[in-house]
């Protein structure tokens, strides 16, 4: 897993909790905590801070990688403006993710493995922009996804309601995530 990711779960952290709680979290996971953007660290690692991080906020790991996510969000809109700007809303932004976003990505940070999505645009009643999002990752990650897409959400100032249809940690090929939006709220 690339370094960025660590140092977003540190700035969430000491953002919204505090920077003693990094050091806590880094001493109790056991593990080192000098993350460059750019290396490369054991997923594990990850895992043994959010798990750390659970325990510490009383939450599910399921809840905390959705928590990191969404907090995550307003950091990554200001540190890559160009990956948001462009869109109006909340769905143009996600359908980007395959063709811009992660092949940015992918240029940025070599080497980074990034989930892939397939999207449905289902018929929906207006005001509504609604999509079924299909993540495949390795790591299955689908609640961190989540959560980046309720920051998203949050940051085109619009409501969105994110529900699961199936997920891989329960055996499923794929987890489904659909997102009822409402467009009126959109910028």
């Amino acid at each position: 897993m690339k370094g960025i990711i660590f140092n977003l779960l540190e700035e969430v952290v000491a953002t919204h909790v505090d920077e003693a709680t990094w050091d806590g979290l880094l001493g109790q996971a056991g593990v080192e905590g000098a993350y460059t953007s750019l290396g490369n660290y054991a997923d594990e690692e990850f895992l043994k801070l959010l798990e750390v991080l659970s325990q510490r906020q009383g939450a599910t790991m399921h809840e905390t990688l959705r928590w990191f996510g969404h907090k995550a969000m307003p950091i990554l809109s200001r540190r890559y403006p160009e990956f948001f700007v462009p869109h109006r809303n909340l769905r143009s932004f996600l359908l980007s993710l395959n063709d811009v976003i992660h092949a940015e990505v992918r240029k940025l940070y070599p080497g980074a493995e990034v989930p892939m999505f397939g999207f449905e645009v289902p018929q929906s009643a207006e005001p509504r922009e609604d999509l079924v999002i299909h993540y495949r990752s390795k790591r299955k990650l689908c609640p961190l996804a989540g959560g980046f897409i309720a920051g998203a959400a949050d940051y085109f100032r619009q409501r969105a309601t994110i529900s699961q249809r199936g997920c891989m940690l329960d055996g499923a090929p794929e987890c489904v995530l659909v997102c009822e939006i409402d467009a009126r709220n959109g910028a």
